[in-house]
């Protein structure tokens, strides 16, 4: 990998699977940058009618930054980078290309409780992880408003594309343990967006009794990462899953009454489920089994019409 250079030497090839609002931010950081980018979006979706349309990523402003525009990744293109935004469940539907790709790296951006799997499919002698640290919002015309904070750093396994992200404007850093991050984060993330969606059900935030009961499933979330031999990273995880369940449902009731967390984490139903999913299903691996952790994971896995689960509602 020593012939890729960065942004500051000459541009690179760059393909960005995922045109939604991270994906797009990305794109047009990138491509302002100088990078030649092509942007994978969804076939027949109308993500795809409008960048075919724009032949570029619009930011609200007006401001513009062209990029090529696909309906499939092109397996024989050599792209210096392709970097994937889809969630973690959405993955495996472009898996095989990815396999067959004779791009030179591959750059996994989105959670994921299972990252050895992946790598492994792909090749860890090409393949890395990540994890944005941006947010955007997008109009019905596909325009973005992204939002960039230079003190959140997205995360990146590879010094050398945290130097190529930082270069092109999204600050980023290198986390030498991402594959652990990423699996410690899982459980954090589920429980954020679960918390969320059942806020935005009731419109207002959720019930105590749904924060009591997610709290529980963030917990269970630790133990059996825990329970498949890993520590908790970094030593912020390990503090929750020391601090008493009660403070940490009175700090999800809280989040759940922000009408910003909700609405850019309560539309996260279907990510939040598979997230459970993957956790659950790896208590099979756990020594001594889990039982116990995977019902409290199962609670408040978001019913796929909205809000928390069957039992989570029946406590509320």
């Amino acid at each position: 990998m020593k012939n890729i250079a960065f942004a500051a030497k000459s541009p690179l090839s760059i393909a960005v699977i995922g045109a939604g609002k991270i994906g797009s931010t990305f794109a047009y950081q990138l491509a302002r940058a100088g990078h030649d980018v092509t942007v994978i979006a969804r076939a027949d979706s109308l993500r795809l009618q409008q960048l075919h349309r724009d032949q570029a990523v619009i930011l609200k402003t007006g401001e513009r930054a062209e990029v090529r525009v696909a309906d499939k990744l092109d397996e024989e293109a050599a792209y210096n980078l392709v970097v994937v935004t889809t969630p973690a469940h959405q993955v495996d539907a472009v898996l095989p290309a990815l396999q067959r790709s004779k791009a030179q790296w591959v750059q996994l951006m989105f959670l994921t409780f299972e990252p050895e799997r992946l790598r492994d499919a792909i090749g860890s002698q090409r393949c890395s992880f990540g994890m944005p640290s941006v947010m955007a919002m997008m109009d019905s015309e596909g325009r973005i408003k992204p939002t960039i904070v230079g003190s959140l750093k997205t995360k990146h396994g590879d010094q050398r594309w945290a130097e190529l992200f930082s270069s092109a404007g999204i600050p980023s850093a290198f986390e030498p343990e991402m594959a652990l991050w990423l699996r410690c984060e899982t459980p954090f993330t589920a429980a954020i967006q679960s918390i969320a969606v059942a806020g935005q059900r009731r419109g207002g935030g959720a019930t105590w009794a749904e924060a009591k009961a997610v709290a529980r499933g963030l917990h269970g979330g630790f133990a059996i990462v825990k329970g498949l031999g890993y520590h908790l990273y970094p030593s912020t995880k390990s503090t929750m899953y020391s601090v008493p369940n009660f403070l940490i449902a009175f700090l999800l009731w809280v989040l759940s009454r922000i009408p910003a967390m909700r609405e850019n984490l309560g539309t996260g139903l279907n990510e939040c489920r598979a997230l459970i999913d993957a956790m659950v299903a790896a208590t099979a691996k756990a020594n001594p089994p889990l039982p116990a952790a995977a019902n409290a994971l199962l609670a408040i896995k978001p019913t796929e019409e909205s809000g928390t689960s069957t039992r989570s509602n029946e406590r509320a």
